[in-house]
């Protein structure tokens, strides 16, 4: 088998099982992929597999996401700091001390709680729609807001957005027309089968719920900014409806060295737009990463 097949591995941090797509030469610069709602590390295959001839790459299942281990809300705090400790566990446990983040959607307020808290660790950062601005925020999060403030009046209407028709509608909106037949079906068929999974949203409202803290964070993330300046590259669709593209451009007002990236696509950009993500982010760790 090469040394840069895509491997399916699972570890055990904290009691839990936490599966991993690991790709690529571990002598090699490591990447660090972390995927958002309601994915998995799947919507990193094609990219990993364009980048495992020159990096180490490490892409996690969340809790309660794709094939790692999802316990029932009552037996678990699902919380983006008990996500974000996980996550370190496991890169600890596979001994990566230092690497790059690419953050997208979710991964974002997990993969910055861990660069500001430990930058020495952190070589660059990726943002995919992973946001640390207000202004990133869209009418799409009112009702999300409106549940974090009173869950049993809303609740009903975020349950919408757990269902089939949601989650195709996350692949296919601000998607050209001419780029709409490179959304295979599988990506929103597997990422609703882990929905549907007896249990699973009640742990999707819990995640929705403990949003709201993640903005309390931000102030933190910007000062990591401002004050370690990291490398940062934003690749963002101009036509995200959940996170807009004026949270890109917001992290040039810390980081005026911030190379942006607004592409013809919509939340989930690897889909439409993997050769030309893949050709930035190759340029981007090929000049600040060895």
């Amino acid at each position: 088998m090469s040394s840069f097949a895509l491997r399916a591995r699972t570890a055990t941090v904290d009691g839990l099982d936490v599966f991993y797509r690991e790709a690529g030469d571990r002598a090699d610069p490591t990447l660090v992929l972390l995927h958002g709602f309601p994915s998995s590390s799947h919507m990193y295959r094609g990219l990993m597999a364009e980048l495992a001839d020159s990096y180490h790459l490490i892409a996690p299942d969340h809790i309660g996401f794709g094939a790692s281990a999802a316990p029932a809300v009552e037996d678990f705090d699902y919380s983006f700091e008990r996500l974000t400790a996980i996550t370190l566990g496991l890169l600890d446990q596979l001994g990566v001390d230092r690497f790059a983040l690419y953050i997208q959607d979710y991964g974002a307020p997990i993969g910055l709680r861990i660069a500001s808290r430990h930058p020495e660790r952190i070589t660059a950062v990726v943002t995919q729609s992973g946001n640390a601005y207000l202004e990133g925020f869209t009418p799409f999060w009112d009702v999300l807001f409106a549940h974090a403030e009173d869950r049993a009046t809303h609740e009903a209407a975020v349950r919408e957005l757990l269902t089939a028709g949601a989650t195709r509608w996350q692949y296919t909106h601000g998607v050209p027309a001419d780029r709409l037949d490179r959304v295979g079906p599988e990506t929103w068929t597997l990422d609703q089968a882990g929905l549907d999974r007896p249990g699973n949203k009640e742990i999707q409202l819990q995640l929705f719920w403990d949003y709201q803290f993640n903005l309390d964070g931000y102030p933190a993330f910007q000062e990591y900014f401002r004050t370690h300046r990291p490398p940062l590259l934003a690749v963002w669709g101009r036509g995200d409806e959940i996170f807009g593209p004026a949270g890109a451009v917001a992290f040039a007002r810390d980081l005026p060295d911030a190379e942006i990236h607004l592409l013809d696509a919509g939340h989930f950009a690897l889909e439409t737009h993997g050769e030309e993500i893949a050709a930035l982010v190759r340029d981007f760790l090929g000049r600040h990463v060895n």
